[in-house]
């Protein structure tokens, strides 16, 4: 009878989320390479980056970037707001989803955006940090 709770016990304080994008909500989040502030820290990142959550442990969770490095940050440092990297060398975003339409502005590579909604066929609604906003293809971002 024990041996059958260890398992559940296990999952009820681990728990995989693969597939969970996030925003870091706070410039000078550190990211380490294990769950405790006595591990290592690897990266620093800035407010808005994008960061795919793969297991959350307690206050910490297990999360991977766009270059697929996965590392640990504290939970408390993840906001709900979804944001999306540009991963092309820029990109072009539309008035609305057609590649043809108007060109509302273009962003540069490495450039965080935030997401406000997937459009019909690979579009995403994205919003600049200056308050433009318009549509651009999934493929030139990380984060969706």
């Amino acid at each position: 009878m024990h041996l059958l709770l260890l398992p559940i016990l296990f999952f009820a304080t681990f728990t995989a989320v693969a597939g969970n994008f996030r925003a870091v909500a706070e410039s000078g989040a550190v990211l380490y390479d294990a769950p405790s502030r006595e591990a290592t820290p690897v990266y620093v990142l800035s407010r808005d980056y994008p960061l795919e959550v793969i297991v959350e442990l307690d206050a910490w969770a297990k999360v991977r970037d766009h270059a697929g490095a996965v590392n640990w940050i504290e939970k408390r440092q993840l906001g709900e707001r979804r944001t999306v990297l540009v991963t092309a060398t820029s990109a072009d975003a539309h008035l609305r989803p057609e590649d043809d339409a108007p060109i509302a502005f273009v962003a540069s590579q490495n450039v965080a955006l935030e997401l406000l909604e997937s459009a019909p066929a690979g579009w995403l609604h994205v919003r600049h940090a200056d308050g433009a906003d318009g549509y651009l293809r999934d493929t030139l971002v990380w984060g969706n």
